[in-house]
């Protein structure tokens, strides 16, 4: 079964990498164009900043709890203080796969509609917007 699976992703990959032709540089999504380097640039520098602000957070809670322990404090006081909420962790994955299906579906949408313009920015917003609107609705009727 592994070995038909192999294959089988070697001969997708060969046919999709093979499917690429010479087209003029209009047909390709305009990577140059200034509307595109400034979304990168912005998306590059937001997920800088969440890597910083989880390991900062992770940092102050690794302390807390070190001084916690040193001084001597009882573990009815430990365990309400470092109780974690485990309501959003258990949806973590959930909301992940709503922003990220909603971002290809902008991107998709972008790449039938072009020229890049202001409306491509309008797309993501409200195709991002969408998805977390999804994710309320799945927290209101599944979340517990």
């Amino acid at each position: 079964m592994k070995k038909l699976i192999t294959i089988a992703i070697a001969v997708l990959t060969a046919i999709s990498l093979n499917a690429q032709g010479d087209h003029d540089r209009q047909n390709y999504l305009a990577s140059d164009t200034p509307v595109f380097r400034v979304v990168s640039i912005i998306c590059v520098i937001a997920l800088f900043m969440l890597f910083i602000l989880i390991v900062m957070k992770r940092v102050f809670e690794y302390r807390l709890k070190n001084k916690v322990i040193d001084k001597g404090i009882s573990e009815n006081i430990i365990s309400s203080i470092l109780q974690k909420n485990d309501g959003e962790d258990r949806h973590i994955n959930i909301k992940w796969f709503a922003l990220l299906t909603g971002l290809g579906a902008g991107l998709t949408i972008i790449y039938y509609t072009q020229p890049l313009g202001i409306h491509s920015l309008a797309i993501i917003a409200f195709s991002i917007a969408l998805s977390f609107l999804g994710y309320f609705f799945y927290l209101k009727y599944f979340g517990n």
